[in-house]
């Protein structure tokens, strides 16, 4: 089991050594950090009063073991910069877990009714995870980025508060 505690400044190394490549921060956050990562991205990035960050801590060990934000729109609540940043944990369902903790946050403790996300399509685990937590893909709002002469599709995602709380029955 997993945990989301508050992502603050201490927690930023850790981050920044699990990004090990211009391609892993590109999956990672998109186009908005240069790689290398540094300290005056995320504060720059954490100015924001809509962005919300999150360290993933395992809850037996307390160790921090990943990473996760909400971004807040006008119409949406968005997910993204989810990262199980410790190997040994990866592929063990943690991701989804993360999924699940972000959902309830957002539907709880906001009034959006949509949460949407972007994913390359590369990422068939991760669109496995989304899917199972019920998001779906919105054909139409797909979009490209270019990394390292290589371009990536990167695919919109949605789930509405309603069919959350029917899945939750």
């Amino acid at each position: 089991m997993v945990q989301l505690e508050k992502f603050v400044k201490e927690d930023y190394e850790q981050l920044i050594c699990w990004i090990d490549s211009a391609k892993m921060l590109m999956q990672f956050a998109g186009p908005i950090f240069v790689f290398p990562l540094t300290v005056a991205q995320f504060d720059k990035s954490l100015t924001d009063a809509n962005r919300f960050a999150f360290k993933v801590v395992d809850s037996n060990s307390k160790n921090t073991i990943g990473h996760a934000e909400i971004y807040l729109t006008d119409t949406a609540a968005y997910i993204g910069r989810i990262l199980v940043g410790d190997k040994a944990k990866r592929g063990k369902g943690i991701g989804e877990q993360i999924v699940h903790l972000l959902i309830a946050h957002i539907f709880s403790t906001t009034d959006k009714t949509i949460i949407e996300l972007n994913v390359f399509d590369w990422n068939t685990v991760a669109i496995k995870c989304y899917e199972k937590a019920g998001f779906t893909i919105n054909t139409g709002k797909a979009f490209e980025r270019k990394i390292e002469g290589q371009t990536w599709i990167a695919l919109n995602m949605s789930l509405g508060k309603q069919k959350w709380k029917l899945q939750k029955r």
